[in-house]
């Protein structure tokens, strides 16, 4: 298993390698520059200033030589300034990465905690009322608009029966953050729920007419033990491997639920980076995606040697 991990590691760097320079490249492409803009706003500045300011930061160079060097600051730590927020890149990820993750832990923890047990209970009964209810109701969850969903979660709660908070994030203590969270993170479960009660069924279902089930029951393993000690065990695989691709949302952010609601979370960030050009910013926060992203695959194959005995084997 060591050397399992020890190689998807390796490919995941190599992975991330490729990537920083695919996404470094095409932020080369975007119009414009930091001297630019910063000519645009000071009109005080000369052609010659311009000049002067893009050979000392580098950017009169090819993109090529500019991300070698980035890769060497990276290496030592350092992610550069942001020229937004006027302060270090990982001072200003930091707070949102906490946001992020407080919000799409929460979110995913409570759509699998609604969604794994739905599509369990729509498996044991193929065909019956519960599992069309059940089928409709992660039909509706995938396909309703997460905005809508949130606006909708407003009207009722916040404006009719104001109950809870419309948005922001509250105070750290007292349990203003965790009141300000309901909302958001309802929103998220709700709308992603749907598709691991889908994915749990139709797993469940494939390892129903499974050998290994009859000759358990033939043995004499009740009905509960031959459910979740064989069936569920090997269902989870597919879903496992859903969860892990989830793992760089965490991170990335939800970028319509963090506007809807007003979170400062990643994805109003790397947005917010991307449209203002800064670019130091943008780069570090789709990184950190594709870095999450690799994680969870990295995971995902340890999940798998637990959950299966035959990949133990290989």
């Amino acid at each position: 298993m060591i050397g399992i991990i020890s190689r998807r590691l390796l490919q995941s760097a190599l992975v991330l390698l490729a990537m920083s320079f695919v996404v470094y490249g095409l932020m080369g492409l975007m119009p414009g520059d930091p001297i630019d803009l910063m000519i645009a706003a000071d009109p005080r500045l000369t052609a010659e200033d311009a000049l002067r300011l893009k050979a000392l930061y580098g950017l009169d160079q090819p993109w090529t030589e500019r991300w070698v060097r980035w890769l060497a600051q990276v290496a030592r730590g350092e992610l550069g300034y942001s020229r937004l927020y006027a302060r270090p890149v990982a001072d200003t990820m930091a707070p949102a990465m906490v946001n992020t993750a407080l919000l799409m832990l929460t979110s995913l923890a409570l759509a699998l905690a609604l969604g794994l047990p739905l599509g369990i209970l729509a498996s044991l009964r193929p065909g019956s009322w519960t599992d069309r209810l059940v089928t409709v109701l992660a039909t509706a969850s995938v396909s309703v608009p997460v905005f809508w969903l949130g606006l909708m979660l407003i009207v009722v709660f916040a404006v009719t029966l104001g109950w809870l908070p419309a948005g922001g994030m509250g105070e750290t203590g007292g349990g203003g953050r965790l009141i300000h969270l309901i909302l958001p993170g309802s929103a998220l479960a709700l709308a992603g729920l749907g598709q691991y009660a889908r994915h749990m069924r139709a797993a469940m279902l494939a390892e129903a007419g499974a050998d290994y089930i009859r000759t358990a029951r033939a043995k004499g393993c009740g009905p509960a033990r031959v459910l979740l000690h064989h069936q569920l065990r090997n269902a989870l695989i597919p879903v496992v491997t859903i969860v892990a691709l989830e793992l760089g949302g965490l991170f990335s952010g939800a970028l319509i639920t963090e506007t809807v609601f007003a979170w400062p979370g990643m994805g109003r960030l790397i947005y917010e980076a991307v449209m203002g050009n800064d670019f130091n910013l943008a780069l570090s926060g789709l990184l950190l995606a594709t870095v999450m992203t690799l994680l969870g695959s990295v995971l995902a194959d340890f999940a798998y040697w637990r959950l299966d005995p035959r990949v133990r084997v290989r």
